[in-house]
Formats: structure tokens, sequence, C-alpha cells
């Protein structure tokens, strides 16, 4: 008897759970295995009817394996330093989990925490706790199946392997002469009623699932979901943001990507490709036909045309009138304007972009470069040959010491056997130093000219009537042994190899110029470059540097450990530097994180020690060295060798600066209490208490406020702000590290101190 349980018909099921069947023991059922993703799509497949996914809540959603999977997801991104996580035992019973949901009386509101902020003026913040976001995770991957293959190709962010960085390489690769552009600004909203009334008509069209649309419904009514139009919250790691928005998001603009992929076929159709045609400058032919280039990230969006300024204002007007009339969104009339690709900056990604010709890109060698390029091969010359001198002086020495014994015991009657001949070799070794000696002479035009003069110069055997008088053989001798020495000793042979040489590079390098200017004045291509005026503002907000620019130290971070610190440091560099990797002014990015995160860590230590920066200089060394609670050593910070061989490492998505520079994490000096680490699904008691401290609440900044804030940088909701967090030494250091975000984190268990 199966009483109380819940079964599902055998041909719904995953391979992972096919040996189930209604004849299998209770216990059985109790302990499914988390389903594959592979499995996870064949079981949605399977749900797939008529043109519609059906049932997709009680025979997918709920059923154990998937939660399971869901829970192994949560796990694994809580855990990125351990490449398989294992799970002990849920905190909770995935069973009972399965049956609430099945049933459908799960309340999402029943599992949400609300956090007053401190202001009296500011926003409650409302928070799933880990069974929720089981559930959520859940749903988000049976969506991922439903609609991830759907998606249009230039919608990145929330999708696997489709993230900032990506769309970075699409507009550095694809994007080829753009003439004007313009970003789609919406006006700061939030997703409102009308909104889930047009996503739950968007759900139905492809789920038949009322019970389904029914909890993405409370999850919205709950909170549970909050998500911002033209807001600075997505995509950062944020904890106010929800696993689910980006999917959401991306349902909810899957019309305007189809309104812009409709857009490019026509104009496609109506401006082909010329088949046939070379361009090229010897040509003068050159064919540019008009296209439309879109990239959207959630919901960032920037449209590119390589058209007239008419031709981008019908675009506009065409995706506008989706976004209003279709999807009910507010746009910012006065921030989509349009601008010229090439002479003015688009902020897009949280980079900015330009349309430059190739030359900026890969720009020639100057004259200053070649000079010194001349000078590094020259030296670089006369180092091998000291050292080839020095390898041919140390070979003299040994074969006249060798000689010299050899010589001796020959003298004094000594005879010499070997069990091996050895003469094949010897006669190899020289004939090999014959050559080169050889080969190295010939390069030099002067000692030819000197031989090829003693050797034909004055010679009898040249004059008629003494050859007359000679024989026939000795005279075709002496022509042959002439013919010989013309063509390996002719100095007029050997210059005129010189300068045909010099005629080829010539003509190489007249052609590497005709084809650059020709495509500086054709062709335009993306620019991305990081925006160093944000950088150096986020850089000062933050207390990394004083009003004139030197670093200075961060007296909060004082009452953490020196490995704390440090961690909390290199967390904020690797951010940026993995943010800003993929632009071409990534140097400057690695200067501010070598001098002044670098350097502020050192005034940082040396306050909280009471010592100067040369004495911690000396002490932490450059790499800031710590030693750790096993007596060895680690680095951290990324070293200065590390910081320069950087550079586009074809990341995803990696996660901006907001949340590591926002947060610090302030250590409680106390151990009267022991609770449960509060990551996902980490079960270890033995915890210290980090007390959050928000920048904003620091500063007394509004982030809304653009003129105090940074333009751009998201900020961590301020009802956390001065809250307690039970934290286990390895999560504690991811989330310093910057590897976590309090995403990761049941903020909905904090402690009250």
């Amino acid at each position: 008897m199966l009483l109380g349980l819940k079964t599902w018909p055998l041909r719904s099921l995953p391979s992972s759970l096919r040996f189930l069947s209604f004849s299998t023991p209770a216990r059985l059922l109790q302990d499914p295995s988390p389903i594959s993703p592979s499995d996870l799509e064949s079981l949605v497949l399977r749900q797939y009817r008529a043109g519609k996914f059906h049932n997709l809540l009680p025979y997918v959603v709920a059923t154990p394996s998937v939660l399971l999977a869901a829970t192994g997801r949560l796990l694994s991104r809580a855990n990125p330093s351990i490449p398989t996580p294992s799970l002990a035992a849920p905190p909770f019973s995935v069973d009972a989990l399965a049956d609430e949901l099945g049933c459908g009386g799960f309340d999402p509101a029943a599992h949400c925490a609300t956090l007053i902020p401190s202001r009296k003026k500011g926003e409650a913040l409302t928070l799933p706790d880990l069974k929720l976001k089981v559930v959520v995770e859940a749903v988000r991957m049976a969506l991922e199946v439903v609609y991830g293959k759907r998606f249009a190709t230039f919608a990145y962010g929330g999708r696997e392997s489709m993230g900032r960085h990506t769309a970075v390489r699409y507009l550095k690769t694809t994007v080829q002469n753009p003439t004007w552009w313009f970003p789609v600004a919406l006006r700061r909203e939030p997703f409102g009623t009308r909104h889930l009334r047009r996503l739950v008509a968007i759900l139905e069209e492809k789920i038949e699932d009322p019970a389904l649309v029914a909890l993405v419904e409370r999850l919205f009514g709950s909170q549970t979901i909050s998500i911002e139009f033209g807001g600075v919250q997505l995509g950062r790691g944020f904890p106010q943001e929800s696993d689910l928005s980006a999917i959401i998001l991306n349902i909810y603009l899957d019309a305007l990507d189809r309104e812009i992929k409709d857009l490019r076929a026509e104009i496609h159709k109506k401006n082909p490709r010329l088949g046939g045609l070379e361009e090229n400058e010897t040509s003068g032919v050159f064919h540019k036909p008009i296209r439309v280039y879109a990239v959207r990230y959630l919901d960032e969006i920037l449209l590119a045309t390589s058209g007239s300024k008419l031709f981008t204002m019908n675009v506009k007007d065409r995706i506008l009138k989706v976004l209003e009339d279709n999807l009910e969104l507010k746009v910012d009339k006065l921030k989509t304007s349009i601008h010229s690709a090439v002479s003015e900056k688009m902020n897009f990604l949280g980079m900015e972009l330009q349309a430059v010709p190739p030359s900026v890109l890969h720009p020639p060698m100057s004259e200053k470069a070649i000079r010194a390029k001349k000078k590094y091969l020259k030296r670089k010359a006369a180092k091998a040959q000291e050292l080839k001198n020095a390898r041919e002086t140390r070979r003299k020495k040994l074969g006249l010491k060798i000689l010299n014994h050899l010589f001796k015991k020959l003298k004094r009657g000594h005879e010499f056997e070997f069990d091996f001949r050895i003469e094949s070799e010897v006669r190899e070794v020289f004939a090999n130093w014959a050559h080169e000696v050889v080969a190295e002479y010939f390069k030099s035009r002067e000692d030819c000219w000197h031989w090829h003069r003693m050797l034909s110069t004055g010679d009898f055997l040249s004059l008629k009537r003494i050859r007359d008088q000679l024989p026939h053989e000795l005279v075709d001798s002496y022509d042959h042994f002439q013919e010989k020495l013309d063509k390996y000793l002719m100095p007029i042979g050997a210059t005129r190899d010189v300068e045909e040489e010099e005629r080829l590079a010539e003509e190489e390098e007249e052609r590497k110029y005709a084809k650059r200017t020709v495509e500086d004045l054709t062709e335009l291509r993306m620019r991305v470059n990081a925006p160093l005026e944000l950088v150096r503002k986020a850089v000062k907000l933050a207390g990394f540097t004083n009003s004139m620019g030197r670093p200075r130290p961060i007296k909060l971070l004082i009452c953490l450990d020196d490995a704390d610190i440090i961690k909390w440091y290199a967390g904020v560099g690797r951010r940026w530097l993995e943010f800003f990797c993929c632009c071409r002014n990534f140097k400057m990015v690695k200067t501010i994180v070598t001098y002044h995160l670098r350097f502020s860590c050192f005034l940082t230590l040396a306050e909280k020690h009471e010592a100067t920066k040369r004495q911690a200089i000396s002490h932490y060394t450059k790499d800031l060295k710590v030693t750790d609670v096993n007596g060895m050593e680690a680095v951290h910070f990324p070293t200065e060798r590390e910081v320069k061989m950087m550079g586009d490492q074809n990341l995803s998505d990696p996660k901006p600066v907001d949340g590591a520079l926002t947060l610090i994490l302030a250590r409680l000096a106390t151990n009267e209490f022991s609770f449960p680490c509060l990551a996902h699904f980490c079960g270890q008691v033995d915890t210290v208490l980090y007390r959050i401290r928000l920048l904003q609440n620091r500063l007394n900044v509004d982030p809304l406020n653009k003129s105090k804030w940074v333009p751009g940088m998201g900020a961590i909701h301020e009802s956390l702000n001065k809250k307690c967090l039970p934290l286990c030494s390895k999560h504690a250091s991811d989330l310093l590290l910057g590897k976590i975000s309090l995403q990761d984190i049941d903020c909905t268990s904090f402690v009250d101190m």
C-alpha cells in the first residue's frame, strides 16, 4: 500500500526515476535522486501535447527529483570552490514539499520574511526562506526548458553561457559599420498588475497549467519575485533579486525580440549582400548593405544601424510602439534618443561603447616603438653572439686540454684501449662545427668580398696565351672553380639578394599601409572601454582614496582579522578585474587595483597594528601574503604578476563590483551563542557572527541620487544594514572574496543582536 504518498504516471518519470513502480516499497520513494538536465528536458517534453505544455506543476515541478536538482543547484552556487558538493540531508522534507506543491496547498507568503528598514521613509524588503528558494529554482528550471531555446540569439542574461561578456564579444566581432544607435531606456517602475496580467497571457500561450500560473501569481503577490524596470538591481547578486526574475523578464520581452527579428529579416531582404563581389582596395568597389544590430541584456536594450538617421528614426518608432502598446511599458523618451556612433560614446552594460576605425583598435607601430624594437633585437643578437663566443672559447679550451693530455700519455708510451669506436660521432661533431662556421662566414658580405678579390684577381690562368698552352682538364677545372667562386663569394649577388629583400619588405609595408588606409575610410569597429571616471568616483566613494586621490585606510575594517581585511580588498579588486577584462583600456583598471586598492589595504593594516606603511609592506610583502591558522602562507590579493598577465578571460557573466564594494562585514567579538551557518544547506555549527554594514547607510547617501552616488551602480537593500549573519569560516571567506553573494545566503534567518 502507498497510502499518503504521491505517485506519478510511469511514462512521465525521467530515466533517473524510471525504476519506481507501483510495487516499489515506500522507502525507495523517500530517497529519490536529483534529476539530470537531459532527463529534465525529456520530462518536460513529455508534457507537450497539442502545441502546449500541460500539467508542469504536478508532473515536473512537484517531483522530488526536480526539487532535489534545484537544491543541488543552490548548493553548487553557494560552494563555488567545490566541484561537486554533496548534500547530506535537506533541512526539510522533500516529499512533503512535493505533496504540498502537487495538491496546490503551498503558500509562498507563509515562507517569506519582511525586513523593516532603519529609516522611517525606507521601504520594507520581503525575502524568501530556503524552502521557497528551492521552489523558485524548480519553477525556473522548468520554464528554462520550455522557453530557453525559443529566446532570440541577441537576448542575454539569465541564460547559460549568455552573459555580459558574451554580449560584449558579439558587439566587438559582429557589429560592423554602425552609424547611428540608440538605447531603449525604460522608466523606473515596479512590475505591476498590468504587467502581471500581460505575463499570464504570455505564459498561457505555451503552458496549459492553471496551477503553475497561479503559483507564479502568488509569487508576485507575496513579493518573492520583485522586478523593477529601468533599475540597477538585476544580474548583480543582490538579495532582493530573485533567481526567477531573469527568465520572467526574458519571457515578458520576447515579443520585443520577435519584432526585432522580423525587422532585421525585412531589412536583410530589402538590402541583400551582392554575391560574387570582391571588396578590396584594388577594385575600388565597396558594398555595405544596411543592417540593424540589437543587443538586450535583461531590460537593457541597445539598437544600432548602418543606415541613415531617418532610417534609424523609423526603427526607433517601431520599437517604441511595441514597448508602449503591446508590452505596456513606459519609455523615457529623453534618454531614448538617437546618437552618432562615431562622435558620441554610449554607456551600455556598465561600459563605454564607440565606433572607431580599425587603426584605432590595432594601431601601427610608431617610429619610437620601431626604434625600440630594433634596439631590443640588436641587444638580443649581441647577447646571443656573446654566449656563442663564450661557448666556443670553452669548447676550444676543453679540446686543447684533451689533446694535451693525450699527447703527454702517448709521449710516455701509454696505449689507449677503447671498448667502442667513436670515429663516426667525432666526425659528425666536427662536420657540424664546420658547417656552422661556413654558414656564419657566408653571412658577412665584407669577408665574401675579401676572399673573392683574393681568389679572382691577378691570376695568370685567365690570360688567353697561357690557357692555350695548358691542358684542357686544368683549364676546365679553373673555369669551374671561377664559377663556384662567383656563385658563392660574388658580392654583387649577395648585394642583389639584400636589395631584393628590402624591396619586398617595402612593398609589403606599402600594401599594409594602403589596406589600413582603405579600411579606415570604409569600415567601423566597436571599441569597448571601462568608464574610468565612474570607477574613480566609486573608488573615492568607498573610501579607498582621499580628496586628493591618494590611498587612505578604511577604519571600519580594523575590527576584522588580517586575512579577512586582505580578502575583502581582494574580493573588490577581483570583481573589478573580471568585469572589465574585456575592455580595451583594461590597463588603467589594473593600475587602479594595483595602486589604490593595494596601498589602501597596506594603510588599513598599518592603522590596525599602529605601524607605518613601510613596516606593513615589509611584513606582508607587496603580494599581501598572510599566514593562515595552519601556519601556511596564503595570497588572496591578485599579485602584480597576475594583474599584468590578466586579459580577456572570456567569462560568461561576471558579477559587477556593486555587491562587494557596498558591503562590509564587521566581525562581532562574542562567543556566547552558537548558530548554524546561514549559507545554503551548510550544516556547520562552528560559526562567527558578522554584522552587515552597507555603504549608503555609512555615508547617509541615497543610491537614487546620481549626484552623490555613482551612476549605474546598484546597492544592497537598506533593510539588511546592521543585521547579523552567522557564517562558517569557509563561507565567510567566500563572501569576502566575492565568490558568493548575499543571494546565496538565507537572509531571513539573521540574528537580531
